[in-house]
């Protein structure tokens, strides 16, 4: 459903150039979850935002389903894709409350049943009506998660962008975050891209694993295979090692 093809972007001139995306080449099939992995710097939020239209100098190719994604956003690529950010608060304007976060994109797209709409969207995230007109500071981090994924999906995209959607949640909050985009991705036949720098949410939610360095794709593979120590790509072990020798107590001991 998604192909990238030799897709480079670099910023800066002169002494300040920097090439960030070398040569990035994947493929994603309808229905699949795919995870981008490394370490940070790597690239993998800058092909999201690529793939988002919110970089316009990019240089290859990218389509969704045999047609080409240009370089600037229109309304048909918001409505075929979504990103969900790794901030939900700093993604949410402080000033608007939930309804009008989740009403504002059916407006500028002009679709019906607003109200309808909205409730039957937070009732899939797993929030009754009282949360409507709550402002971001009223909320949970897993709660305004959970509006900014209901954000998403409001105008009933097939791929979501999902940039580390988890990292600034509590441990607990991760694994119900991570359960309701398992569940919504079967409710709705979604197709998922995800970045994260954890291991262990790739096993969880995604089928296979792309393996970013430098800005360029050095490994892909099952994320089973991952998750059962069958990496044989140098760096891609390192990174397996490094996360299994990783504590919370780490930091502390330091």
């Amino acid at each position: 459903m998604i192909t990238v093809e030799g897709l480079e972007l670099s910023f800066g001139s002169g002494k300040q150039y920097n090439k960030v995306l070398n040569e990035v080449a994947f493929s994603v099939g309808e229905g699949e979850a795919f995870g981008l992995v490394g370490e940070s710097g790597s690239g993998k939020s800058t092909v999201l935002r690529c793939l988002a239209g919110l970089y316009h100098h990019w240089d290859g190719r990218m389509s969704i389903a045999g047609q080409p994604l240009g370089k600037k956003l229109d309304r048909e690529r918001c409505r075929l894709m979504q990103m969900v950010f790794q901030d939900p608060y700093g993604s949410l304007h402080p000033r608007h409350t939930v309804d009008t976060a989740l009403s504002e994109p059916l407006k500028i797209h002009r679709m019906d049943d607003i109200d309808a709409r909205v409730g039957e969207m937070l009732e899939k995230v797993g929030l009754n009506d009282s949360f409507r007109f709550r402002y971001p500071h009223q909320m949970s981090g897993g709660q305004r998660q959970r509006v900014a994924i209901a954000r998403a999906l409001i105008l009933e995209p097939r791929i979501l962008l999902l940039d580390e959607p988890t990292s600034a949640l509590d441990v607990s909050v991760q694994a119900e975050i991570l359960n309701l985009l398992q569940k919504l991705r079967a409710l709705e036949g979604l197709t998922y891209i995800m970045v994260t720098h954890d291991l262990g949410v790739v096993a969880h939610l995604c089928d296979r694993v792309a393996v970013m360095q430098q800005g360029r794709i050095v490994d892909t593979l099952g994320s089973k295979v991952l998750s059962e120590g069958g990496a044989t790509h140098p760096y891609t072990r390192s990174l397996v090692d490094a996360t299994r020798s990783y504590t919370r107590e780490t930091p502390q001991a330091a």
